[in-house]
């Protein structure tokens, strides 16, 4: 299966991760500076797994996900900006779940299970303005079945790609969603991509969007750069991180969901490049909500989720917009960049 190949649902190119039964998805995107956050809504509950590959992931809930423990549906999955202090707006996800009366019954009371992964974005604008509970509260409200927006919005909008080198050689990145059908089942991705490598075009092995040169013409190709021995400074952990959802219909175990996970990991390494480093916290989560009761063998599904998590990361930075302006850093989106240089 080429990337390039996937279809929707409906026959259209891409599709959405809202193709899956089930799920819903909504973004804030913060008007101050660019940060936001986007959640995955998944009111009737869903299985969930989580594979973390980066090493310097912030994430909330993810023991819970271990195959081992008792809970084993979740409510919604969080992805936001604003580093650790994004970690808040899950609270949000939480009240406004727990107003719908949505969640695990305990006891008394009714507690939503909300896993989430962060990344960092306070390279762009006021590092104080972050995501926070109020933020996670609206992106909920905003939440529709309808394929949802692309490139710089909620928890993309302050995403960026190519900082090896430092943030003003980097290029903008951003979310994207795909989805295809497979076997009389759905398999959909939501990425967000803030990669400290570049993005790679799978078909030619080449980047499409990263670290430029100091004059901003051509992209170095980091993992070229580096083995040529163009070492960038000292960087510290976590300035980075693609982080995401993948999900499908099917019904699926948690064992089953982690596997899925670790699939939709290929998918990055097939458009990012280097992946999984010592300063990106890359964290994928996988959600089963169980409305087929269609067979797929896991190997044809596996290879999907890579399949689908590959052109959500295309679609992130072909959908992204530029930023430029007062106290920002200038980061040229890969379509800026295509005009200036003539690509």
């Amino acid at each position: 299966m080429q990337v390039s190949d996937i279809r929707g649902p409906d026959g259209s190119a891409s599709g959405a991760i809202t193709d899956v039964a089930g799920l819903r998805v909504g973004h804030f995107t913060d008007p101050r500076r660019p940060t936001g956050c986007t959640v995955v809504l998944a009111g009737q509950g869903a299985t969930c797994g989580v594979d973390v590959r980066g090493a310097a992931p912030g994430t909330r809930e993810t023991d819970l996900l271990d195959p081992v423990n008792a809970v084993d549906r979740v409510h919604a999955v969080l992805l936001a900006g604003g580093s650790a202090f994004g970690l808040d707006a899950a609270g949000g996800v939480v009240a406004w779940l727990e107003a719908q009366g949505i969640g695990l019954p305990v006891g008394p009371a009714c507690v939503p299970i909300v896993p989430a992964a962060i990344l960092f974005d306070l390279w762009v604008g006021d590092a104080s303005i972050r995501p926070d509970a109020r933020a996670g509260r609206l992106a909920c409200e905003a939440a529709s079945d309808s394929p949802p927006a692309e490139g710089s919005v909620g928890a993309g909008a302050g995403a960026t790609v190519g900082k090896l080198w430092g943030i003003d050689r980097a290029m903008k990145g951003g979310v994207g969603t795909a989805s295809l059908r497979i076997g009389g089942a759905t398999v959909g991705a939501l990425i967000v991509v803030n990669a400290i490598g570049d993005v790679i075009d799978p078909g030619t092995g080449r980047p499409i969007a990263g670290a430029r040169s100091a004059d901003g013409r051509r992209l170095v190709g980091t993992t070229a750069s580096l083995i040529a021995g163009d070492l960038p400074p000292r960087l510290s952990p976590g300035m980075a991180t693609t982080i995401g959802c993948v999900a499908t219909d099917l019904v699926l175990t948690k064992a089953e969901c982690r596997k899925l996970a670790q699939c939709a990991h290929d998918g990055l390494a097939r458009t990012i490049d280097p992946v999984h480093t010592a300063f990106d916290g890359d964290t994928l989560f996988a959600l089963a909500t169980g409305r087929s009761d269609a067979r797929v063998h896991p190997v044809a599904l596996g290879a999907a989720i890579a399949a689908v998590t590959a052109t959500a990361v295309l679609r992130a930075v072909r959908a992204a917009t530029g930023l430029a302006g007062p106290g920002l850093p200038s980061l040229p989106s890969l379509r800026d960049f295509e005009q200036e240089t003539g690509r």
